[in-house]
């Protein structure tokens, strides 16, 4: 047995903290909570509204506009078709809704997070090893210090959504920026442009494949987080999967996974083809 001489523990003092937090910046987390919570609502109401033939029509027309394939739109209609057969409609457009914030967030953090360190070596190594514990940490953990902050609910649940997502855009935006050709730099700054001009003009367009490969990868674990978040009251489709698995209701367990499965595939052939779309020509 290791001896209790050397033993030291750091979770009083991490409890010691939060207490702490939540006493100085309590009333910042209580208007950050109401700022998701109206996203949440505003999307959620937008996304109902919104008839089920006009979303076939609408995922149509971008996946035969993006490949030029029919049989490829009409497959992910059909798929969306068995998510309303199956009765979960407005729990899929609720999990839709906490998606769609999640990789938001997860986007105003990361892309610019991911030109600090294209801009700069020493952020990437600050950053790096940070990404690296994120993404291998459990993703249960991050249930703990979002319940702590936020309570239950949704707004908790965005936030774990988040911290557990935003790593592969922050990557991929951070790879596809330092791969730009350094003769198609060289060639801007030959014809007079600035460092804004640069970022905004060459480096961003030319890495953008690899920023939306990172945008699909983000939305991706967005949608695996859906049903841990759901342990601290997120709800929609994962709430049906967590609630079938306490009954053992394995047939409402499998609707409710396959409406997920639809949705990250629709989801994912979608933002690959519109990444395809933006490769430079070899």
């Amino acid at each position: 047995m290791f001896p209790e001489l050397f033993q030291f523990h750091i979770a009083p003092y991490i409890d010691n903290f939060v207490q702490w937090l939540l006493h100085a910046c309590g009333p910042a987390f209580s208007a950050f909570t109401k700022l998701v919570m109206s996203w949440l609502i505003g999307i959620e109401y937008g996304l109902i509204a919104i008839p089920w033939w006009a979303w076939l029509i609408l995922v149509g027309v971008i996946a035969w506009r993006q490949t030029r394939r029919w049989q490829f739109a009409l497959g992910l209609c059909l798929m969306v078709v068995t998510i309303g057969v199956l009765g979960l409609w407005e729990v899929t457009m609720e999990t839709l809704s906490i998606v769609i914030v999640s990789v938001i967030f997860s986007l105003i953090i990361g892309i610019p997070l991911g030109i600090l360190m294209s801009e700069s070596d020493r952020s990437s190594a600050l950053l790096t090893p940070l990404l690296d514990a994120m993404q291998t940490m459990p993703s249960f953990v991050y249930l703990i210090p979002a319940l702590m902050l936020f309570g239950l609910g949704k707004v908790p649940g965005v936030v774990a959504t988040v911290i557990y997502a935003v790593p592969p855009v922050v990557r991929l935006t951070n790879l596809g920026m330092r791969q730009v050709s350094e003769s198609v730099q060289e060639a801007a700054l030959a014809f007079g442009a600035d460092r804004w001009q640069m970022l905004k003009e060459v480096r961003l367009p030319l890495a953008m494949p690899s920023i939306l490969a990172g945008v699909n990868q983000t939305t991706m674990m967005a949608l695996s987080m859906i049903v841990i978040a759901s342990m601290i009251g997120a709800g929609g489709l994962g709430g049906k999967v967590l609630f079938a698995t306490n009954r053992i209701a394995v047939g409402d367990g499998f609707e409710a996974g396959w409406a997920i499965v639809v949705l990250a595939i629709v989801i994912d052939r979608l933002t690959q083809s519109l990444a395809h779309r933006w490769q430079v020509p070899s």
